[in-house]
């Protein structure tokens, strides 16, 4: 009697069982700014200053009392000038102070007037030169106040932060050199299939049939590199056990995660389940999703080990779901869940799964989405046509007009 097949894993009880084994890797860097881009902190980072230090001009112009220009009959002469870097001396009565984008405000000055709304006028007379104020200004106009960007004390990046291009400005803003970080998670990838050839190997029209180039290998790679992980390319593993055993070993020593794509279905040449089991343990999970049903999570001598189905988008596809999330809890991310917003479908989707489906849509612009209109896993197109997927709960149809959730590739892509 053939045992019953287990239920499908909903994609939320996959995430989160794969998750609970993401500890956070041991090891904290010191490196420099400059070279943080994409890397994780591994301790919050506090201010010893505050930015601005002091009230400056956002505006190249004038600085002055509010009161005096109330006052004023005719020009108010100017007594001082002040650039970014330098400081002013504090505002003589019934004057203005020439001032310009991020020099200090002097003291006794309540506003700033951009120039284009002075006239400065010049005359023989010394006395009667000065700048007329064409404009009745309000206090505290055009200054940005110490401490309104960053309080001395204040944590300004905290820990388990995915470092962006903004933040690390925002370090170097309060004098950050370097930043402590978590340390790369390190990943051997292969790929297997003795279908699989590498672009260049083989030409086109030599190719053998049933052979195809090994697609996988190149965005699986890239995908890791985006994510900040050392990666060893391990190459092609042919269909083979002994060969599987072997690759699994090497790829176990000094490496936190083994990524492989394919062999994780039942046939007879997929012997990624009898390898893994071998060396180590493994469960086969079968997620509610389309596509990417099949997946494998397991450990192999003290590495985490994670099989993608073979077709490309199907890769594709669980990486950003599921792989993503996981190396980045392992980095110390804790928010690792892709955003999805809602969105207006034009186009129908008359024909719901019973799987949780993930389509290649790309906006449009009306801003709405467009369906890429071969859904196919095998077809790899799809992901560079589209710019996010469709996130479309299981059973349910969509008609043209509907709000959807929408997740943008730049979302799990960045």
């Amino acid at each position: 009697m053939i045992p019953a097949r287990p239920p499908l894993k909903s994609l939320d009880d996959a995430l989160a069982e794969l998750l609970a084994f993401a500890t956070t890797l041991v090891g904290i860097e010191s490196i420099s700014t400059f070279e943080a881009d994409g890397r994780v902190l591994a301790q919050n980072i506090v201010s010893a200053l505050q930015v601005p230090p002091q009230d400056n001009s956002s505006m190249d112009g004038y600085a002055l009392r509010c009161a005096d220009v109330a006052q004023a009959v005719g020009v108010l002469p100017v007594s001082q000038r002040i650039a970014a870097g330098s400081a002013g001396a504090p505002l003589a009565p019934m004057s203005v102070a020439r001032i310009f984008t991020g020099a200090p405000i002097p003291l006794g000055a309540d506003a700033v007037v951009m120039q284009e709304d002075c006239v400065l006028e010049t005359s023989d007379d010394a006395q009667a030169a000065g700048v007329r104020v064409n404009t009745l200004p309000a206090p505290g106009q055009w200054i940005r106040r110490a401490g309104e960007d960053v309080k001395q004390g204040s944590v300004v990046l905290t820990k388990g932060e995915l470092l962006t291009p903004a933040a690390l400005g925002l370090a170097a803003s309060i004098g950050m050199e370097f930043v402590d970080v978590t340390r790369r998670p390190r990943v051997a990838l292969f790929s297997t299939g003795d279908e699989l050839v590498m672009p260049g190997a083989v030409a086109p029209e030599h190719m053998k049939p049933g052979a195809i180039y090994n697609s996988n290998r190149f965005f699986l790679r890239a995908l890791l590199l985006r994510l900040g992980c050392e990666v060893t390319d391990l190459g092609i593993v042919p269909d083979q056990l002994e060969a599987t055993v072997d690759a699994l070993k090497q790829a176990a020593q000094n490496h936190d995660l083994i990524l492989t794509s394919g062999g994780v279905s039942v046939g007879e040449e997929d012997h990624i389940k009898p390898a893994v089991q071998s060396l180590g343990t493994l469960s086969l999970w079968q997620i509610a999703i389309k596509p990417g049903k099949p997946f494998a999570y397991g450990r192999v001598d003290g590495a985490h080990f994670i099989g993608l189905p073979g077709n490309p988008v199907s890769s594709f596809v669980t990486f950003l779901l599921l792989v993503r999330p996981f190396l980045l809890k392992l980095q110390g991310v804790e928010q690792v869940a892709p955003k999805s917003v809602a969105t207006k479908a034009n186009f129908d989707w008359p024909k719901a799964d019973k799987r949780r489906e993930f389509l290649r849509v790309k906006r449009n612009a009306a801003g709405g989405l467009d369906l890429y209109p071969n859904q196919s896993s095998g077809v790899l197109t799809s992901a560079v046509w589209g710019d996010g997927l469709v996130d479309n709960p299981p059973g349910q149809s969509i008609c043209a007009g509907d709000l959807i959730q929408f997740i943008a590739f730049n979302e799990v892509l960045g």
